[in-house]
């Protein structure tokens, strides 16, 4: 009799899981900037983007609290890019069968990945020119509040409460005009 109940119990957690979602972005959303001049559509390339708290300092990613990547580092935003048939960075100017971007939502914007859990609505990020003139001009800094509706929820039920929640804005790229100096 014991083990009919443990086979029902195995079954039943079984066809549960096979019928749960799943998929490569569990728990993790991320922040897509779409930073650019004011009429022109290309971003800004070599940026310095970071996540700041109230008072300007960078956010640490203390044993992972806010992201799954970079632990104890500042919380800093990539440029996507695009990678090849085995899933590597596509050197510039190589060409693959498969081409396309990592992270396929973000095409060629700043993103950043960040748990679910991750709080927005505390933070800023702030943009900084590093490069000087490099990328076309010498930009001001910028630092704008972030919110949660700015964040890609990826996988499951999160996606489908947040969109219901938050609207239309959600998982789109924060559209972010840079002025030269």
């Amino acid at each position: 009799m014991r083990y009919l109940i443990a086979f029902l119990l195995i079954s039943l957690s079984a066809k549960a899981q096979q019928n749960a979602m799943h998929c490569g972005y569990d728990f993790t959303s991320y922040v897509v900037l779409d930073v650019h001049e004011d009429g022109k559509k290309e971003n800004i390339k070599n940026l310095k983007i970071t996540i700041v708290d109230s008072l300007g300092n960078d956010v640490i990613n203390v044993n992972n609290l806010y992201s799954f990547k970079f632990a104890n580092q500042p919380m800093k935003f990539g440029f996507n890019y695009l990678i090849d048939d085995e899933n590597k960075p596509l050197a510039e100017g190589a060409v693959a069968k498969k081409e396309r971007y990592f992270f396929p939502y973000a095409k060629d914007n700043y993103f950043l990945s960040v748990a679910n859990t991750f709080e927005a609505d505390k933070f800023s990020f702030k943009i900084e020119d590093i490069d000087g003139k490099a990328n076309g001009g010498k930009y001001k800094t910028l630092v704008l509040p972030l919110y949660s509706y700015n964040m890609y929820v990826l996988c499951s039920n999160e996606s489908q409460q947040a969109s219901m929640k938050f609207g239309r804005k959600m998982n789109k790229p924060v559209d972010v005009v840079l002025e030269k100096e």
